[in-house]
């Protein structure tokens, strides 16, 4: 009887708190955001040549949700991955890991027109 009742109350336990989903997450550096609400991240790989044993590198663009559009060009930023919210793009904003100092130079300045 006593074990019954211990394992009743791990089941609720664990049925009151589920596992989070354990998501893919990427980090990459934003080179475009001429969209709105959207974001091109480029991440780079490196990976050892199966037979040669050297590092290769390669890049891949992944386009992620940015709600805020708070990324700018030259950030360093970490995306997740999403459910598809169209045809390109599976991926979100998760955070802004560094900031470019190139749009901090910009910001400063103000244009002249």
């Amino acid at each position: 009887m006593m074990t019954a009742t211990t394992d009743n109350t791990q089941a609720a336990a664990t049925a009151e708190t589920p596992a989070p989903a354990r998501r893919n997450e990427k980090v990459g550096n934003v080179v475009s955001t001429k969209m709105q609400k959207t974001i091109v991240v480029e991440v780079e790989m490196r990976k050892a040549h199966p037979k040669y044993k050297r590092i290769v590198k390669s890049n891949k663009k992944f386009y992620a949700h940015d709600e805020q559009n708070s990324a700018r060009v030259g950030d360093v930023v970490r995306i997740r991955e999403s459910r598809p919210l169209s045809k390109l793009k599976r991926w979100a904003l998760e955070e802004i890991v560094r900031r470019s100092s190139l749009t901090q130079i910009e910001d400063a300045a103000p244009k002249a027109v």
